[in-house]
């Protein structure tokens, strides 16, 4: 199991690290996307801020995984990222949602290792 978690924690980390580098400096090109898609990247770009927010927080995620410091911490920042993923490929584009599924998977498996960490979060209800 500890093999499987830390393949986990280095390929969701390895993919935020990489994407989320790709959003800032633009070194892959991007798939065609549907137009509901592209209005709502445009409405992205036009806040002037989002995107290096959301990418921005990609990145320090990504390599916090990576580097296996501060998991807690970095699956905390990445679950609202993860959350608009998938619902993004739901609602907006499906071509990809497969993938986006593979990651909240990762994020699952990984949040479920590290439970005990966010129980405090939640309240005696949820300590184990």
């Amino acid at each position: 199991m500890r093999i499987v978690l830390i393949v986990a924690r280095i390929l969701l980390g390895l993919l935020f690290l990489v994407f989320g580098l790709n959003g800032l400096l633009h070194f892959m090109p991007n798939p065609p996307e549907p137009q509901p898609a592209v209005a709502f990247f445009g409405a992205l770009a036009g806040t002037g801020y989002m995107f290096a927010l959301i990418f921005g927080t990609q990145v320090i995620g990504g390599a916090l995984l990576v580097l296996g410091v501060a998991v807690p911490f970095a699956l905390v920042i990445l679950a609202p990222v993860i959350v608009n993923i998938v619902a993004f490929h739901v609602f907006l584009s499906p071509a990809l949602l497969p993938l986006a599924l593979v990651v909240g998977a990762l994020e699952a498996i990984l949040a479920w290792h590290y439970s005990a960490a966010f129980a405090p979060l939640f309240g005696p209800a949820f300590r184990s």
